[in-house]
């Protein structure tokens, strides 16, 4: 009997029970080779009825088929009297199996005892337990068990790699890890699989391989060296991933919003700064023009140094929230850090006072680094102040510079940080030193443990984001009651030292041969300080009040040897003008003025070759010194 026949295939297929008046006139009879029909001499059917036989499980054990040579012969109640003795038929198969199993049972416990016996004392039959244990856990495990080479190939993966990943086994054996790994995780991966080659068990290491659907799966990995292989098992963690990823996403809104509750506080104080400073500016300038109007002269001087101190310091209070931010432009160097730091110590001495007692430990042979060195000074003082602050009864301060290397281990444990050499500047205090719980947000903005008015909580984020705008890092070591120690690792620079030019006041620099400036400004009181600067050192200054304006004299067909531009103008921005400007004139040299473009930072890739860029506020004596330089160059 063909099972696959249009007539019996319903009946095998366990679709139900199929009843037939007349089978020859059935249009599923008679389709299938090689008779077409009934076989010769087969007993004549006309009445067909077929049930099922399925047993407790929903397996097909077979079927109960009738035929009569008499047309519509079968009834409704035949239909239910068979269906009725195929269930007690598919009863007594399953009952029948199930002796039969349990005597297959029994009969191979028996051997089995009787081998376990007589095997009990031999090695072999240690070994084969050990190997059957194995199996089963390998086949049976819900975690990723992995037997890898030292070249990254895999040699053995278990079932479980296609409940988990999507995988079968035999497409994954034969292939490099790489090929199943999420990309951003493949390079930290490798350090992992070198780390547990070279026999450095990993615990808990943690990534992201490719499910068979597109998407990561993270998984934490536990690994095990012999030789050049290494046996590892993960487990999916990708549930608990999401759990964690909602958690900090909701401590993340709480956090904003306590920011952003500070940020209010923190307006109040700001403004209060700056109208002092303001104040010292204005007063100071009245003074003067009282003084002028009076035809006294004789302390003009000592109010032009109050009101250049406040503007000063309103400066550095502006730079200091832009650091904040991350979005002061940079001018990085070349630093010998011992010389910087050396520099630093009698600023240091007058800052922190006679209680305080300081030494320096500097390093022989301290490599060079390439940062901005005002920002290093600026976060080196920070620190100090913070020590003097945690040093309320005086103590030791302990600024040391080093040479250091940053390993893939360690970098593995400090997401960010780039394996390889650096130089390191450490500020240790003897103060009271911080818990835990401090050290875990001291680096955040706004965050301070300072009385309300002591502090804006902007000084160590300002650090952090200083050491990480060369791609450094920042440490915090602390313990209550021994004092703090607070690291900052600058990236090695493997260039030469730049030669310091020293920029002579405005009387003493190099007089203009007839170059020719264009000056575009907005802001008339700054451009009219350019072009007074521009025609004190002898050049001739044109003047634009935006961007249109100045690209049509760039247009012309005036000499212009540089273009003094600021970057936020009006309908065309200071870059977009240079970049316009320069497709008529290719060599035109660009300084750029900015007191706050994100866009400036030389990271950024802002500034193109001939182009550089000087920061409001500036000395008279800055600007016309970088002018001098550029035209000169």
């Amino acid at each position: 009997m063909r099972r696959s026949t249009a007539v019996f295939h319903p009946t095998f297929a366990g679709e139900g029970v199929v009843r037939s008046d007349d089978i020859l006139r059935d249009p599923r009879y008679g389709k299938n080779e090689p008779h077409y029909g009934m076989p010769k001499d087969h007993l004549p059917v006309r009445s067909y009825l077929a049930v099922p036989v399925v047993s407790r499980s929903g397996e097909v054990l077979g079927g109960l088929f009738f035929g009569h040579e008499a047309p519509g012969v079968f009834t409704d109640e035949h239909e239910t009297l068979l269906t009725g003795i195929a269930g007690q038929a598919a009863i007594a198969i399953d009952n029948a199996r199930l002796f039969q199993a349990a005597q297959y049972e029994l009969a191979e416990r028996r051997r089995a005892e009787e081998a376990l016996r007589d095997l009990n004392h031999t090695l072999e039959a240690r070994v084969a337990e050990r190997t059957a244990e194995r199996d089963r856990v390998w086949k049976n495990s819900r975690d990723l068990l992995v037997v890898i080479g030292a070249d990254g190939i895999f040699r053995a993966v278990n079932p479980a790699w296609t409940e988990i990943l999507g995988h079968a086994p035999d497409e994954v054996v034969g292939r490099s890890f790489l090929d199943f790994i999420w990309p951003e995780d493949a390079a930290r991966s490798q350090g992992a699989l070198d780390d547990a080659v070279a026999s450095r068990d990993l615990t808990n290491f943690e990534d992201r391989y490719t499910h068979r659907d597109g998407t990561p799966r993270w998984i934490s990995w536990h690994t095990s060296a012999d030789g050049n292989l290494v046996y590892a098992y993960g487990r999916d963690i990708t549930a608990e991933k999401q759990q964690e990823e909602a958690l900090r996403q909701t401590e993340e809104a709480l956090r904003q919003a306590q920011k952003m509750e500070a940020v209010g506080q923190l307006t109040g104080g700001i403004a209060h700064d700056f109208n002092n400073l303001l104040t010292g500016i204005v007063g100071s300038l009245d003074l003067m023009q009282m003084r002028i109007t009076q035809g006294r002269t004789d302390a003009l001087e000592r109010y032009a140094k109050a009101a250049m101190s406040s503007a000063q310091r309103a400066a550095a209070l502006t730079h200091r929230l832009l650091a904040f931010a991350r979005r002061q432009p940079l001018q990085p160097k070349t630093v010998e850090v011992n010389k910087l730091v050396v520099s630093m110590e009698d600023l240091l001495r007058r800052t922190l006072g006679e209680a305080i007692q300081m030494e320096f430990v500097t390093a022989g042979g301290l490599w060079l680094t390439r940062c901005d060195p005002h920002q290093l000074e600026s976060a080196i003082l920070n620190l100090a102040i913070n020590a003097r602050d945690a040093m309320p009864d005086g103590g030791r301060l302990i600024i040391e510079t080093c040479n250091t290397h940053l390993d893939r281990a360690y970098a593995v444990l400090h997401p960010g940080v780039r394996p390889g050499q650096y130089v390191c500047v450490a500020v240790t205090d003897t103060g009271t030193g911080m818990p835990p719980d401090v050290i875990e947000h001291a680096f955040e903005p706004f965050f301070t443990t300072k009385p309300l008015g002591k502090g804006t909580g902007l000084g160590l984020s300002m650090i952090y984001g200083f050491a990480q705008q060369p791609e450094g890092h920042a440490r915090i070591y602390s313990e209550v009651g021994h004092g703090t120690t607070i690291k900052i690792y600058l990236p090695r620079f493997n260039g030469a030292v730049e030669e310091e030019i020293e920029a002579g006041g405005l009387i003493d620099a190099h007089r203009a041969a007839g170059e020719t400036v264009l000056v575009v400004e907005d802001e008339p009181v700054v451009r009219d300080l350019i072009v007074e600067v521009l025609k004190d050192l002898g050049y001739r200054a044109l003047e634009a009040t935006d961007g249109p304006s100045g690209l049509k004299i760039l247009q012309s067909r005036q000499r212009i040897d540089l273009l003094v531009t600021d970057v936020g103008l009006p309908g065309m921005n200071g870059r977009q003008l240079a970049d316009q400007g320069r497709d008529h004139r290719p060599d035109l040299k660009v300084l750029f003025i900015t007191g706050y473009a994100e866009n400036a930072a030389v990271a950024s890739g802002f500034l193109d070759h001939g182009m550089e860029m000087i920061t409001k506020p500036f000395a008279v004596e800055a600007l016309a010194a970088r002018i001098r330089d550029m035209i000169e160059q």
